[in-house]
C-alpha cells in the first residue's frame, strides 16, 4: 500500500538544503491567511518572547489567500502587515521568488486546496517542507504531496499542534495497562470546500491518533446538525471514537481506556511544543510523525465522509486509499 511505501529516509539532496548549523535556518512562509503565521513568526523571530524558539527565523513570505473563503480573504492583508511591519518579513510576489531566499518552507494557507500546487515547486527545489493543517483539500492531493516528496527525496512534515500538548503526551506515556481504546472530543467547524473533518476536525482526529497510533481498518460516521461521531476499529480490536462539535462549547478532551485504568482530561497547551518539533524537523530532516501515520489520519477523516455519504455504513480505510489513488 502507498502508506507503507511512503516511509522514507532523508536523502542527500534533502540534507543539502539544510543551512549551516551555526546559523538560523531562513524560513519562507506561503499563505498568510491564518493566525498561525503570526503565532509562529513571533516565536521564531522575537528573542524576547517567552515562547522563543531558536534555530529558525522567518525572513520571507508569499501572502496568497482564497477569495471564496472569508476566513482566508478577510484576514490575509492584516496578517501580512503584521509580519512585514512588526517582524521585518519580506513579502514577495511569487513562490519562485520566495524559494530564492529560504532554506526551508512552511505552507500555511488555511485553505488546503492550493497546497499541492504550492508544494510542487518547493519539492522541486529540494527545500524541507512543513505543511500546516489541513495537509490538503482532499485525500488524493494529500497522497500526491507525500508521493512527490518521496520521489524527490524531500523531507516533509504535517500535523496538528494538539499532538504535542504536554498533558496529551503525558496521557500517551502513562501506564494504563493494555490500551483498549480512546475517545477524543473537540471543535469541528465545517467549511463547504473541504471534507467535513479536514477543516477543523483534524485537531481532535490527530489527538486520537496520538494515543491510538496507526492501524485503523474501518470507520463508521454518524453526522447530525451539530455533531459528528466517528468510530474506528483498529486491526488489533481497539476502538477509537471522535466526537466533533460544530459549534457552542467544544473543549478538546481525551479519554484513554486501558486494562489498568481510565484517564480523562481536558487538553491544554499552545503552539510552542509543536513549533519546537517543526524546527527540529527542519534541522534534522526527520519528521516526528511517520508519513504513514499522517496519511492514515487523512484517510480516517475521508472514510468518515464516505460513511456519511453512505448513510452511516462501515467504510474500509484501504478502500478509501485505493479510491483516491493509493496502492
Amino acid at each position: 500500500m502507498i502508506l507503507r511505501a511512503l516511509c522514507f529516509p532523508i536523502t542527500l539532496c534533502g540534507a543539502l538544503s539544510l543551512a549551516a548549523t551555526a546559523a538560523d535556518l531562513k524560513v519562507g512562509m506561503i499563505g498568510l491567511d491564518t493566525s498561525h503565521t503570526v503565532e509562529y513568526t513571533r516565536r521564531l523571530n522575537d528573542t524576547n518572547d517567552k515562547g522563543f524558539i531558536p534555530g529558525a527565523h522567518v525572513v520571507v513570505a508569499f501572502k496568497g489567500g482564497s477569495r471564496d473563503i472569508p476566513a482566508s480573504w478577510d484576514r490575509v492583508e492584516g496578517f501580512t502587515k503584521t509580519l512585514q511591519g512588526k517582524y521585518g518579513v519580506k513579502i514577495v510576489d511569487s513562490i519562485d521568488a520566495l524559494l530564492q531566499e529560504a532554506d526551508v518552507v512552511m505552507i500555511e494557507n488555511v485553505d488546503g486546496r492550493p497546497h499541492l500546487e504550492e508544494a510542487l515547486p518547493v519539492i522541486k527545489a529540494h527545500k524541507p517542507l512543513f505543511v500546516d493543517k489541513p495537509l490538503a483539500g482532499s485525500l488524493r492531493d494529500a497522497l500526491e504531496i507525500y508521493r512527490q516528496a518521496r520521489a524527490n527525496g524531500v523531507p516533509i512534515f504535517s500535523g496538528s499542534s494538539l499532538r504535542f500538548y504536554p498533558n496529551l503526551q503525558a496521557m500517551k506515556a502513562a501506564d494504563t495497562g493494555q490500551l483498549k481504546g480512546a475517545f477524543s472530543c473537540g471543535p469541528c467547524a465545517l467549511e463547504p470546500h473541504h471534507p467535513d473533518l479536514f477543516w477543523y476536525g483534524i485537531h481532535p482526529s490527530e489527538a486520537l491518533y496520538t494515543v491510538m497510533g496507526p492501524g485503523c481498518e474501518s470507520v463508521v460516521c454518524t453526522a447530525a446538525a451539530d455533531m459528528h461521531v466517528v468510530t474506528g476499529v483498529w486491526k488489533d480490536g481497539k476502538v477509537g471514537t471522535l466526537c466533533g462539535l460544530h459549534k457552542d462549547a467544544a473543549p478538546y478532551r481525551m479519554t484513554v481506556f486501558g486494562s489498568k485504568k481510565v484517564l480523562d482530561e481536558q487538553l491544554d497547551g499552545d503552539y510552542t511544543p509543536f513549533l519546537r518539533e517543526v524546527v527540529k524537523f527542519f534541522q534534522t530532516g526527520v519528521a516526528p510523525v511517520p508519513p504513514t501515520e499522517t496519511l492514515e489520519i487523512y484517510a480516517f477523516m475521508e472514510a468518515a465522509d464516505e460513511s456519511k455519504r453512505q448513510g452511516g455504513c462501515p467504510v474500509k480505510i484501504s478502500d478509501v486509499i485505493s479510491k483516491n489513488g493509493g496502492e
